[in-house]
């Protein structure tokens, strides 16, 4: 029920779309009647191109039109951020592969039977643009006057509410954050911050040998790392000669790099890998989220450096360590240009200093999810009779809960215990906020199904200290969700059938 790592993920987005300014090209006027015949006779043949078939991924299909305009879309955001383009082949290949790991998404959120609705899309941008200080209606102009029509924009929002739908339906569910883990990861911050942390994993010197030497503590090993890459894919079914070349491409992408030029740039430019738009950025990650071929690929790899070559199942990597816990302190980002400051308690937002009260809600619900058999009628129906039941019934609503409720704290009667603001989806909070103490709830919609909702008590809390430790099992929740989801995505793609028909083609041509 968290909705906070959507929101912040569209609101980068938007900040970005907000601040760039694309290039607009120019039509070049039509010469004499000839001209215009021939013209118009390239363009029906480049339309028929256009619907051309670049990959079959299971029985979807992606066309040469729906690549072309992400492509488009590539470059004038290479172009905002003054970075040389690289070929037409690289961007091509790599946005495939981002349109065939969106497809098998899409293809598992219908399996799942996940429905991104119009309330939920907009409800989505009213809360990007409050964040911005903003209205929609003032978003959409900004979003047009970048260039970007506002219908591929409301899509890129759908999906990205779709995934996080998926993400949660089946990750994170597997994923429990201990209080051990928070304690652990809130000393080594300390730690990190008052500078009693290795500046690498290579072991200290030993010191000069007293008479009787006290033993000195082991370097610790650090608990995260961020590593970018950079890509050569080895496709499935390569021949020898195919992969010598493959291999000998990476070693002259490893040559340039070691020779001076910039591993995002070249990363961006001929990596293979689908974070090359973020210059092979892979984020930080604890150490136990990354492929042991990379642990060991690095072990001897200083901060800021770069790897040998590693082979993996799915080509050539070339590995740059960005940074270990306890290592020097990253470059200060670039100036941030001004936008709208996040509110304290919000992804990004100010650490609270001090008392930070809060009222929280205590409140127990009973959920009743959608399926292929149980549609949206017949939940809200079935959750009428249930309130009757308990309204004018006499019934317990702890006792309806553990008899019909599909949530997981059905067995403790839908209890959700004390919520602070945020914690819950908006339909959900918007409709318990206006509720009395001991009063149930008409049927709520969210992305979950269907609630009833009780509210038990409030009250206003110090949640200083429990905003600190939040904040952390967040973060570790986020990371380990993340490595999770990659390692799903995986799964799916390797037991699907994937026909690369671009790829096939620019082998066969030798590009």
């Amino acid at each position: 029920m968290k909705s906070t790592t959507i929101i912040r993920r569209c609101f980068t987005w938007l900040t970005f779309l907000g601040l760039s300014t694309f290039a607009l090209t120019s039509t070049a006027q039509l010469g004499s009647q000839n001209q215009n015949r021939a013209n118009t006779a390239q363009k029906s043949a480049t339309e028929r191109d256009a619907d051309g078939i670049v990959a079959v991924v299971n029985k979807d299909v992606i066309t040469r039109r729906e690549l072309d305009s992400r492509v488009r879309i590539t470059k004038r955001e290479l172009a905002a951020q003054r970075i040389q383009a690289p070929p037409d082949s690289v961007i091509e290949a790599q946005i495939l592969q981002r349109l065939i790991t969106e497809t098998l998404e899409q293809q598992e959120a219908r399996r799942q039977r996940i429905d991104v609705t119009d309330a939920m899309t907009n409800s989505a941008m009213e809360i990007i643009a409050k964040r911005n200080n903003t209205t929609v209606a003032v978003m959409r102009k900004q979003i047009e006057g970048a260039g970007i029509n506002w219908s591929d924009y409301t899509a890129m929002i759908r999906r990205e509410i779709m995934v996080e739908q998926l993400r949660q339906r089946v990750v994170d569910s597997t994923i429990f954050v201990s209080d051990a883990d928070v304690d652990a990861y809130l000393r080594e911050q300390k730690a990190r911050k008052e500078g009693n942390l290795p500046l690498s994993v290579r072991p200290a010197p030993p010191p000069p040998p007293p008479p009787k030497p006290q033993p000195k503590p082991q370097a610790a090993t650090p608990a995260i790392m961020g590593l970018a890459q950079i890509l050569v894919r080895v496709p499935e079914g390569s021949s020898e000669e195919e992969v010598k070349a493959l291999r000998a491409k990476a070693q002259g992408l490893l040559a340039r790099v070691r020779k001076g030029e910039s591993f995002e740039a070249v990363a961006k430019a001929s990596s293979d890998g689908p974070e090359a738009s973020r210059g092979g950025d892979m984020g930080v990650r604890p150490l136990s989220g990354w492929p042991d071929l990379f642990l060991k690929g690095v072990a001897g790899v200083p901060d800021g450096r770069v790897s040998n070559i590693i082979q993996s199942p799915n080509g050539f990597h070339i590995l740059k360590v960005i940074g270990r816990a306890g290592g020097a302190p990253p470059p200060p980002p670039p100036e941030p240009k001004p936008q709208a400051a996040p509110a304290p308690g919000t992804p990004g937002g100010p650490v609270p200093q001090g008392p930070m009260p809060v009222q929280q809600t205590q409140a127990r619900h009973i959920l009743i999810k959608t399926t292929a058999v149980v549609t949206d009628e017949i939940a809200r129906q079935r959750l009428e009779q249930i309130r009757q039941r308990i309204v004018q019934g006499g019934e317990s609503f702890s006792d309806m809960a553990k008899r019909f409720s599909n949530d997981s704290s059905a067995p403790q009667g839908g209890v959700l215990g004390w919520l602070n603001p945020g914690e819950t989806v908006p339909p959900f909070e918007k409709a318990m906020n206006a509720l009395k103490e001991g009063e149930v709830s008409q049927p709520v919609q969210s992305q979950f199904g269907w609630h009833l909702i009780i509210v038990d008590g409030r009250r206003t809390q110090d949640m200083a200290d429990q905003f600190i430790r939040n904040q952390a099992r967040q973060q570790i929740f986020q990371q380990r969700s993340n490595v999770a989801f990659e390692a799903w995505l995986q799964q799916v793609r390797s037991q699907s059938f994937i026909d690369n028909r671009l790829e096939k083609s620019q082998r066969q041509s030798g590009r």
